[in-house]
């Protein structure tokens, strides 16, 4: 199992510790370190500046939303950090939601998976130079010669030669179409939580898009990358306690009540009723109240908690349904180097489940 340090995105200050962080994960083994963005800080200038120090780690988004720049856009900053990096870096992509691609970006949310594919396959064409960019849209256009156009808009490809042709690309999916999207254009899948429960239906809709005539990759040399916190602790009541508002936050605020794609994959767990009286309590501004709504269970779930043979043995099991990765958050340095320490520890216990 590989690990990557999940920096996320700012809250309402920059992270003092970030850079110890990335050094430690570096120096701890990690395969990656990822940041993110919401609608603050961006994905992309974090990994340049805390990355300059590294040497090894991959450095990925995770995610870049689309809707925040063109895919041409998207593609230089891409094509930047990869040859700054030496070849390191990993895009990942995610549409987001309809709070913040309208109500932030001003874009349109409709279409997300057609927009992505076209995206996609446009941040592909830039990085390949083979030709001038052209697309024909309808979301992305290339050249642009709609309303407002001077019709002087030309096809172009990229001053700088990309350093990877293939530079991998992820996608952040939750729901089956979006999932086997990513299995069917992508070179991997961020699984924004990940439940083993879930994982036979998760690998059917991989499968959807494994099948499909002209995929990518096949199941085999396809990463999946799932947001997973580990703590190693023997006190796992009180440490479930601390990720319970994190969990209540992405239920009832990372998206619109009418549509909220990280409450709808824990109904598909089965906690509905848990899931309505999380997002009642915080549209009543009762925060803790949310928290404290959220069943000990539903953190098991998409979290490993407890003693080193109990982490090992949950690792093991994420493992065996299909994760290839596991993005963890870290408080300090002492934390990287524990978790590192742990899963070189030994065998997994498995048995004691």
């Amino acid at each position: 199992m590989k690990l990557g340090l999940q920096l996320g995105y700012w809250g309402a200050q920059p992270p003092l510790d970030a850079a110890k962080l990335v050094q430690a994960a570096e120096e701890a083994g990690f395969d990656a370190v990822f940041s993110a963005e919401s609608w603050g800080s961006d994905a992309f200038t974090p990994l340049a500046w805390w990355g300059s120090s590294t040497s090894s780690v991959r450095l990925g988004t995770s995610v870049a939303q689309l809707s925040a720049r063109p895919p041409t856009a998207c593609a230089m900053h891409a094509l930047t950090l990869d040859h700054l990096s030496g070849g390191r870096f990993v895009l990942g992509l995610g549409v987001s939601g309809p709070q913040v691609v309208e109500g932030w970006y001003g874009q349109p949310f409709a279409r997300p998976l057609a927009r992505t594919r076209e995206y996609v396959s446009i941040v592909r064409q830039v990085l390949s130079r083979e030709a001038p960019v052209r697309s024909e849209g309808p979301h992305y256009p290339l050249p642009y010669t709609g309303p407002g156009s001077t019709g002087l808009g030309k096809p172009l490809r990229p001053i700088t030669h990309p350093l990877r042709a293939d530079l991998p690309i992820w996608l952040g999916a939750e729901g089956p179409r979006n999932v086997a999207l990513a299995a069917e254009i992508a070179d991997g899948w961020l699984a924004v939580f990940h439940s083993v429960r879930l994982a036979g239906l998760f690998e059917e809709w991989l499968a959807d898009g494994f099948a499909r005539p002209g995929a990518r990759r096949r199941r085999e040399d396809f990463e999946v990358a799932a947001n997973c916190q580990i703590v190693v602790t023997d006190d796992p009541d009180a440490e479930r306690q601390l990720l319970k508002p994190s969990l209540a936050h992405y239920i009832a605020r990372m998206g619109a009540p009418e549509q909220n794609f990280h409450a709808d994959l824990f109904r598909r767990l089965g906690y509905g009723e848990a899931v309505n009286r999380i997002v009642a309590a915080a549209a009543q501004g009762r925060f803790a109240d949310a928290a404290d709504a959220v069943p000990d269970e539903l953190v098991d779930e998409t979290a490993i908690v407890g003693n080193a043979e109990r982490v090992r043995a949950e690792v093991a099991r994420r493992e065996a349904a299909g994760v290839s990765m596991l993005l963890v958050h870290c408080r300090d340095v002492a934390q990287v180097h524990a978790l590192a320490d742990t899963l070189a520890g030994g065998p997994p216990l498995v048995s004691e489940l």
